[in-house]
């Protein structure tokens, strides 16, 4: 049996533009404020391991923290956002994710069932204490994973919200859900 790793999900702060009109947007001013206040919130926790999203809001939201800590963030590709579905124009892929996120895992293809797979089979794999800054998609996939949900949002997750998990023997325990908030799709 291994120890328990308690695995700290922070959502990235506000990016600049939506999901439907640019495949990496920087964070925006509030979202830079956003990070800073995340970064005051954990300060006192480590240093822990830092992992990111290779998806810049993600590298962004992580940076102060890693300042902070005097760590490098980890640029962890099995933490990354939703792929985008094949064949969807840029400008569809805003309408495609606003019908998805209505829906359940089961609803959608393999292609998505086996994004969710690896997300959750790597994070609950990990073991030692770390925050990991994610997506809105991704860390709702692992919310339902560790409740044994199949909607693709269970909470509506605000900027910057942490959600805290134990990982042990391959699971994951839901300890703590972020703040919520009307969040945006966009």
């Amino acid at each position: 049996m291994t120890a328990t790793a308690r695995l700290i999900l922070v959502r990235h702060g506000r990016a600049s533009s939506g999901w439907d009109s640019h495949p990496d947007p920087d964070l925006d001013d509030v979202g830079r404020a956003q990070a800073d206040a995340a970064s005051d919130a954990l300060a006192a926790l480590g240093p822990l391991a830092l992992h990111t999203s290779p998806l810049r809001r993600c590298r962004q939201t992580a940076l102060p923290l890693a300042r902070r800590w005097g760590v490098g963030a980890i640029v962890d590709p099995y933490v990354t956002e939703l792929p985008s579905p094949e064949g969807v124009s840029m400008t569809e892929r805003g309408a495609w994710l606003r019908n998805a996120i209505q829906g359940t895992w089961s609803g959608l293809d393999s292609r998505f069932h086996d994004y969710r797979t690896r997300l959750v089979e790597h994070v609950a794999s990990i073991e030692r204490d770390t925050v990991i800054v994610s997506h809105f998609i991704a860390i709702n996939a692992l919310i339902g994973a560790a409740i044994d949900d199949d909607r693709i949002v269970i909470a509506s997750l605000d900027n910057c919200a942490r959600t805290t998990f134990d990982a042990r023997d391959g699971t994951l325990r839901l300890v703590e859900m972020g703040d919520e908030a009307d969040t945006l799709i966009r």
